[in-house]
């Protein structure tokens, strides 16, 4: 195809596209619908995977000694910790520290001030490798004479369910990809089977007197791509519309505002190429399938 035709062949397109309004704006809306999907769950995976990454940055377990161990004895437990599988690091925490950091954090609540260091144990603040191994890094250092059941403290409910809502997320996301993708297709491939059925005469007329192929499928390509690109824009502002509103409330909502959100500005670039991109495939593939038939003249 010639330079020259480019601006021919987009014009045709656009001509396509509009004179089935009703038809090209029905198409673009499911095509946006099923972009906003997709493009959801995918946010959904990318915040709980984000969640997950800074779990596993932060948490740490904190393993206590048994009380009837010295500080020097509770002290050569740290090798047996670092032999467990999944740990990256322990660092111990004497009674006289731990107690020290409690008076601190409560250092205006003058009932917190006169606890006796006894009362405090000697622990190990233990940091993972891999939070995903939570309950069984858990029970090995349990297992650890001088440890015991239950002088470990994780949180591993919370990580367990971070965990499932990425893995789930993902699940899901990859599934709807592909169906909403086809469905997609589908409904732009209709779209332009309506322009093609129109124009089918005129298809044969220009098939008869030598038009190449590629010369009548070029404007329904571009209707195509027309389609698919407004899609592709459309469902991009909704997107970031719709993330900023479920953003601020969850910034606003006391009962879940330990969940982060990754803010959309650090990731906008990624998600209006891969709504481009998706967008103009569903709109170059419908327009592909809808007029392989008609050149079969």
């Amino acid at each position: 195809m010639g330079r020259h035709n480019v601006f021919y062949f987009a014009r045709e397109g656009a001509f396509n596209m509009f004179s089935h309004g009703f038809m090209s704006f029905a198409a673009i809306g499911i095509t946006v619908a099923c972009l906003l999907i997709m493009g959801t769950f995918s946010l959904v995976a990318v915040n709980a995977n984000a969640m997950l990454e800074e779990m596993e940055a932060q948490n740490q377990m904190l393993a206590f000694v048994d009380k009837s161990l010295s500080e020097v004895e509770a002290r050569a437990l740290e090798k047996k910790l670092m032999e467990v599988n999944n740990v990256a690091k322990v660092t111990f925490i004497s009674n006289e520290e731990a107690a020290a950091a409690f008076r601190s954090r409560y250092e205006d609540d003058e009932l917190f001030q006169g606890l006796p260091d006894e009362n405090f144990r000697h622990r190990f603040a233990v940091d993972l490798k891999d939070i995903g191994y939570m309950s069984k890094t858990k029970a090995a250092l349990e297992a650890i004479p001088g440890i015991g059941e239950g002088n470990v403290s994780a949180y591993e409910d919370e990580a367990a369910g971070f965990i499932t809502i990425r893995n789930v997320a993902g699940i899901v996301c990859v599934v709807l990809i592909a169906v909403l993708f086809v469905v997609s297709v589908f409904i732009i491939a209709n779209t332009i089977k309506l322009t093609t059925f129109d124009r089918r005469d005129e298809i044969a007329i220009m098939k008869m007197v030598g038009a190449t192929n590629g010369f009548i499928r070029w404007p329904f390509v571009y209707e195509g791509f027309l389609l698919g690109l407004f899609s592709a824009v459309t469902g991009f502002f909704l997107q970031w519309a719709l993330y900023e509103a479920v953003a601020r409330s969850v910034a606003t909502n006391d009962t879940i505002n330990l969940i982060t959100i990754v803010p959309f500005s650090d990731m906008w670039t990624n998600v209006a190429v891969i709504f481009a991109v998706a967008g103009m495939l569903i709109g170059v593939g419908g327009s592909l399938s809808a007029i392989r038939k008609f050149l079969q003249v």
